[in-house]
């Protein structure tokens, strides 16, 4: 349920211009996921949240750059954990079958964590596209995956 939470929070901060936690306790109501504004001030943190110029002279929540790597890295495997139902590939190519809306944010911590063998992902709603960069690091990338979903 958190990590659903969180999807949802970087989904709204990135849409809507959103300034205060009492703003994101109430959008996240009315998304229909029940929390407080102590809940939200743990996620904001645990995400790395920051506040910005909004442009009109007030601030708002933005995702930070400087997330440190270990961060991406823990949140990625609980994420992983948490979605991934099914690995598959093809040459270069590896297919994560995830819970249904939530591959957006799954791949977005794929491509922050910055694998080295991975040029990118694609994401629908509960399928992410990995495309390894030479298809002889197709293995080492598939174990990683699988080392992090234990």
């Amino acid at each position: 349920m958190k990590s659903k939470r969180h999807l949802k929070i970087l989904d709204l901060i990135k849409k809507e211009k959103i300034g205060t936690q009492q703003e994101l306790v109430a959008r996240l109501h009315e998304a229909g996921i029940e929390v407080t504004q102590a809940t939200v001030s743990r996620d904001i943190k645990k995400l790395g949240l920051i506040k910005v110029p909004d442009g009109h002279g007030g601030y708002k929540y933005s995702i930070s750059t400087k997330r440190s790597k270990g961060d991406v890295e823990d949140w990625m495997k609980k994420m992983i954990q948490d979605f991934v139902i099914e690995i598959d590939y093809s040459e270069n190519i590896i297919v994560l079958k995830t819970l249904l809306g939530t591959a957006g944010g799954l791949a977005a911590a794929i491509d922050n964590s910055k694998w080295d063998e991975i040029l990118g992902t694609v994401a629908g709603e509960d399928t992410i596209l990995l495309v390894v960069k030479n298809k002889d690091n197709i293995t080492k990338v598939i174990n990683k995956i699988k080392k992090l979903l234990e």
